[in-house]
């Protein structure tokens, strides 16, 4: 992705997003657990469990990082999904309690990594290669976005305007290959980003920085959105 801001600020994203899920999570009903989530097929045990191993994973990679010792994310194709499965269920004491510690480990973990070794290059859950310096920012995804996902109270404007528009650069850059229309995304006082690969944007969007970020990763469809020529159809993101 483009140039991200320094790794101590982004790794401060991840731990105000991971507050505000410990916040979410332990403010529901505990009936409420196990009832569903916004994610299909996920209750918001699930979700949970998904961050807390999502963590561990992470570290993982910080670790390959800082000592050249390979540590994919995931053991096996089906490591992901069994660690979700194996804690969904679980009650809400003993999820947060899992999720307050796999947040630790990964705060400890980036600490571990000196600036000398965050250009190191490891691989992502989606088989990627990028440098370390990107791994935090993974975090940062992970951790604002199932907030919404929880749907503990939260949407898409809880995310810190420099978080989303941030999220908006990466992923209109993930998209841009894979659309055909060209728009340009704006906010008052930032951007263009440009959406699409041609020369000319047939299109301006503008909106606030969490609801584009929200519109391009399906968390809040177009709702706050202004277009001149129209809204480019999206592939569905990660």
């Amino acid at each position: 992705m483009s140039e991200l801001p320094p790794w101590d600020t982004v790794v401060g994203w991840a731990a105000d997003g991971q507050r505000e899920v410990e916040r979410a999570a332990a403010s529901l009903d505990p009936a409420r657990l196990h009832g569903p989530s916004r994610l299909e097929k996920w209750s918001r045990g699930h979700v949970l469990c998904h961050l807390a191993r999502n963590a561990d994973a992470l570290v993982n990679l910080l670790t390959w990082a800082r000592t050249g010792a390979e540590a994919r994310m995931y053991s096996s194709p089906t490591d992901r999904e069994d660690g979700i499965l194996a804690g969904a269920d679980r009650e809400l004491p003993e999820q947060l309690a899992d999720l307050t510690a796999a947040d630790a480990r990964f705060l400890q973990a980036a600490a571990a990594v000196g600036e000398a070794r965050r250009s190191f290059p490891v691989i992502s859950g989606q088989g990627r290669q990028i440098a370390a310096r990107e791994v935090p920012w993974l975090r940062v995804r992970e951790v604002w976005l199932h907030l919404v996902d929880l749907d503990a109270g939260y949407d898409i404007d809880i995310v810190p305007d420099e978080v989303a528009w941030t999220l908006a650069a990466d992923v209109a850059g993930w998209m841009t290959s894979r659309i055909q229309d060209t728009a340009d995304l704006q906010v008052d006082g930032r951007g263009p980003i440009r959406l699409g690969s041609g020369a000319a944007a047939a299109s301006v969007i503008e909106g606030s920085p969490q609801r584009i970020a929200g519109w391009l990763t399906g968390r809040s469809g177009t709702s706050g959105l202004t277009a001149t020529g129209g809204l480019p159809d999206l592939p569905r993101w990660l």
